[in-house]
């Protein structure tokens, strides 16, 4: 069910059964030795003895992963290693995606944000959509249909050679899509440090109709606050002319993606937290609406609030906080740690990034990928 989530209920239905086969529809895949994936051009280097599994992608470097030049399709899965997995390299190769011929990409990414994970950090997990078995590959199976042509592209931004690329992009041809399919966007957002009480932009503001599927976060937590919890923020949903308010809000970083009370590792099908190192303060987690739909008519932006949590005995030397630290509400009324009643909520600033995916009826977002250096500012 999860690989056909971009389909209607009435396609999903029916493409379900493992034993039908669509008429006219072709498998392809995409490889290093064919990037196009032309019929009967696999397996050529080396007499078709594993002549060509990989590839060295130098400092500035383009590579075209795959590409059809017309005609229909949907890109099934993909999956991708490299033998520099370092922070650096998974922030600094960029992965671009166009569908139908489109001047500018629907997924514009870094790699490493882009296949579920944050912080420059390859874990193992397993989510519906992406996953790491052991933490040293990345693998999606998010549909991506295209009616008139595809291409993906790997840059690498860094000022370092990738001295090895192995992949394969796995897709159909010829597949009958529905007027109301949509394309498949990933856009990647950092604000370092977030701006005090203003909410941090998973999704900035993006026109069309569609359905938001869900987000990826990284939150490097700013340690002047102590190892006081940082997830207090709501996630809100502006949905279709919204204003000040939302439509839709929750209730907290951690009980968006489906616990509560902080937040340890896991990884469930359509939420998960890979990364939750307390000692470090750092933590990537991530929430996909499949069985629970977020639909938009003309236009979606996501926020999330930068609010924490401190206990009346924080700012002992146990627990060092450097203040001020402001009352979480309107205004910056400033709190007393010697004098605080038992609970309460302040307001602070942290270095959040995020990936967030979403389908539109149209191949292009209007949104652009930071550059490089704002990507990879004080990531390790």
């Amino acid at each position: 069910m999860v690989l056909l989530v971009a389909l209607p209920v009435t396609q999903l239905a029916r493409a379900q059964s493992l034993y039908e086969m669509p008429a006219g529809v072709e498998t392809r895949w995409a490889s290093p030795e064919n990037p196009k994936a032309e019929r009967g051009q696999g397996a050529s280097a080396n007499a078709g003895r594993k002549g060509a599994a990989n590839f060295r992608l130098k400092a500035g470097e383009s590579r075209t992963l795959a590409e059809v030049a017309s005609g229909s399709g949907i890109v099934r899965r993909m999956w991708l290693t490299m033998l520099d997995r370092s922070p650096k390299m998974l922030r600094g190769l960029r992965i671009s995606m166009y569908w139908d011929g489109a001047r500018t990409a629907a997924v514009d990414a870094p790699l490493g944000d882009f296949f579920g994970v944050g912080l420059g950090r390859v874990v193992p997990f397993e989510s519906a959509l992406f996953s790491s078995p052991e933490g040293r590959s990345f693998n999606a199976s998010v549909p991506m249909p295209f009616r008139k042509g595809m291409r993906i592209v790997l840059t690498n931004e860094t000022d370092v050679d990738q001295p090895s690329v192995y992949y394969d992009v796995e897709f159909t041809l010829g597949d009958k899509l529905p007027p109301d399919a949509l394309y498949f966007h990933a856009v990647f957002n950092r604000e370092n440090p977030t701006r005090m009480q203003q909410d941090y932009e998973l999704l900035p503001q993006v026109k069309g109709r569609g359905r938001y599927l869900g987000v990826n976060i990284g939150v490097i937590a700013d340690k002047r606050y102590g190892k006081n919890w940082w997830g207090e923020g709501e996630v809100k949903i502006y949905l279709d002319g919204d204003g000040k308010l939302p439509t839709l809000a929750g209730t907290g970083a951690e009980d968006y993606i489906g616990t509560g009370f902080g937040l340890g590792v896991y990884s469930h099908q359509f939420q998960g937290a890979p990364i939750a190192d307390e000692n470090e303060q750092r933590y990537a987690f991530y929430r996909y609406h499949v069985h629970d739909p977020v639909y938009f008519q003309r236009e979606i932006r996501v926020t999330l609030q930068q609010i924490g949590f401190i206990w009346s005995n924080d700012g002992t030397p146990e627990n060092p906080v450097e203040p001020p630290i402001y009352s979480a509400g309107p205004g910056l009324r400033e709190l007393d740690l010697k004098k605080l009643p038992q609970v309460n909520l302040f307001e602070r600033t942290d270095d959040y990034s995020s990936c967030a995916y979403f389908y539109l009826d149209r191949p292009e977002n209007g949104l652009t990928l930071a550059p490089v250096t704002d990507r990879l500012r004080h990531l390790n």
